[in-house]
């Protein structure tokens, strides 16, 4: 196996990317590149980078509307969430409690999980589950 693959990016097909965009650049530190339009395909999108390198690829086109997930609380096959490491328990606990002041949606509050993980999880603009783990 080639030591040089590594995994690019996650994408996300969005209703706004405007708002998706300013959701993870705002709480997750991430910084944008400039918006993409392609305007012959109706397509456009961001990338936005981490600490560390890892991308997330919001994407948006009119004609793509629909979502699988027919209740956010509701576990389904595929993706099913994006991961943040904070570094400390401390960190977790203060962003969760900051994005449930702000109006987002915690379906996990911050725990201890089986495996020895401290997270939460909350819910995006559109309804992706945002793990934040210490």
């Amino acid at each position: 196996m080639d030591s040089l693959i590594k995994l690019a990016h996650i994408a996300i097909w969005s209703k706004d990317i405007e708002v998706l965009k300013n959701f993870y650049v705002t709480y997750f530190g991430g910084f944008s590149n400039e918006r993409y339009e392609n305007r012959r395909k109706q397509f456009s999108s961001y990338f936005i980078e981490f600490d560390g390198g890892s991308r997330l690829e919001i994407m948006q086109r009119p004609d793509i509307t629909s979502t699988s997930k027919p209740d956010e609380a509701v576990e389904q096959l595929g993706l099913t969430h994006l991961a943040f490491s904070l570094g400390t328990e401390t960190a977790v606990q203060d962003l969760t409690k900051k994005l449930i002041i702000d109006g987002y949606k915690c379906v996990s509050d911050p725990r201890r999980t089986g495996d020895g993980y401290f997270e939460s999880v909350v819910l995006d603009p559109e309804g992706n589950r945002v793990e934040i783990s210490s």
